[in-house]
């Protein structure tokens, strides 16, 4: 089976793959952002709704080794204010997506993206030090984050704009981020397979192929972000995801 499947991409092909998966494993050290260039390339490699069921499985496992890593800095207050409004996402980003044709879901990844990174820059050039209390932004963030990962994994952008408003620290950034995207990338495994059926044994048999390249990548962004205080990462986190909506929307 995996000698079948090397040999279905070609060598740039599978570089790319491997490049994407990297950087998917330095995202979920910590420097969010740079994963919607893992989001891009996989789609160009791979096909942009395919690409989703063999990306998911790969997060699963980065997930459950950031929740590992950085356990203890997890906010539990905004993990239950997000969740349920993440699920109610990824189950309007279900029943929407199941039947989008290819190139309407490259569009709608494109627009999302754009929009995300408008918001975020807009807040960020904004004078005034109030911050946003209502359950009202936590349910618009949640639900765009639920509805985006569904979509095509691109919920980091909403994600990175909730925790930047909110003026998160950089590890309790992390470590919250990485539990709730532990549990909502668990739960939307069911539907990848059953519905939209985008994992498959050929997916999975790509996502053990690709696993080192992200383990490396975990590695090296965990030694990154140590080495980075929380006013630059900020700044550093808005720059990746500006990067990856012009990466995506010019794509």
């Amino acid at each position: 089976m995996i000698q079948s499947l090397l040999a279905q991409h070609s060598f740039i092909d599978w570089s790319l793959a491997f490049f994407a998966t990297f950087v998917l494993g330095i995202s979920k050290a910590g420097l969010r952002g740079i994963d919607i260039m893992n989001v891009t390339i996989m789609a160009l490699v791979f096909g942009s709704k395919a690409s989703t069921g063999i990306v998911l499985p790969i997060l699963c496992v980065a997930d459950v080794m950031a929740v590992t890593y950085y356990n203890r800095h997890a906010d539990w207050k905004h993990f239950k204010k997000l969740m349920p409004w993440m699920i109610a996402g990824v189950l309007l980003g279900w029943y929407i997506g199941k039947e989008i044709n290819e190139v309407f879901f490259k569009r709608i990844m494109a627009v999302i993206i754009l929009v995300a990174t408008v918001l975020m820059i807009w807040w960020e050039r904004r004078k005034s030090n109030t911050l946003p209390k209502g359950d009202w932004f936590s349910g618009i963030m949640g639900v765009a984050s639920g509805f985006t990962t569904m979509l095509g994994n691109l919920a980091g952008a909403f994600s990175n704009i909730y925790f930047l408003i909110l003026r998160f620290p950089k590890n309790e950034f992390i470590g919250t981020v990485s539990w709730l995207f532990l549990f909502i990338n668990l739960f939307k495994v069911p539907f990848h397979i059953f519905s939209w059926e985008t994992i498959d044994s050929k997916s999975i048999f790509t996502d053990l192929i690709l696993l080192p390249a992200m383990f490396l990548g975990f590695w090296v962004g965990i030694r990154v972000v140590r080495k980075i205080q929380n006013d630059n990462y900020r700044k550093i986190i808005l720059a990746l995801t500006v990067l990856g909506a012009v990466i995506i929307f010019f794509r």
